[in-house]
């Protein structure tokens, strides 16, 4: 089992920044890939970014290549989200998930955590 708890959301406007983190805990969470997605209202959830524990290889989606940055802190069980350069379509519900494959596939996680908001005002 793995549980994530993701903090550091909140309201921002746009151009500005935030920092996302998710806190795993459980004795295999070091096998993971981890993974931040997003939805928004009636929107389907769509991949951000991943990172494997090892951090040797990152994805992240066009839109935000440039703008937000995943990272982990490996001995703290920490994942993290920088998001610079924000835009109204950037709010969402942000999630941060666990999942076995190496994938940036959402339907490819197996653990989720519940999510935390971010919205961008104009």
């Amino acid at each position: 089992q793995v549980q994530l708890v993701e903090s550091g959301g909140g309201l921002v406007q746009a151009g500005g920044s935030l920092r996302l983190s998710c806190a795993a805990s459980g004795r295999t969470v070091s096998r993971y890939t981890m993974g931040w997605f997003r939805q928004a209202p009636g929107k389907e959830r769509e991949t951000v970014a991943a990172i494997t524990w090892s951090g040797s290889r990152t994805y992240y989606a066009d839109s935000m290549k440039g703008r937000f940055t995943i990272s982990r802190e490996y001995a703290k069980k920490m994942v993290y989200l920088q998001m610079n350069s924000l835009k109204p379509e950037d709010t969402a519900v942000y999630y941060c998930a666990a999942g076995l494959e190496d994938s940036p596939s959402p339907g490819r996680y197996d653990y989720w955590g519940q999510g935390t908001q971010v919205t961008v005002s104009s």
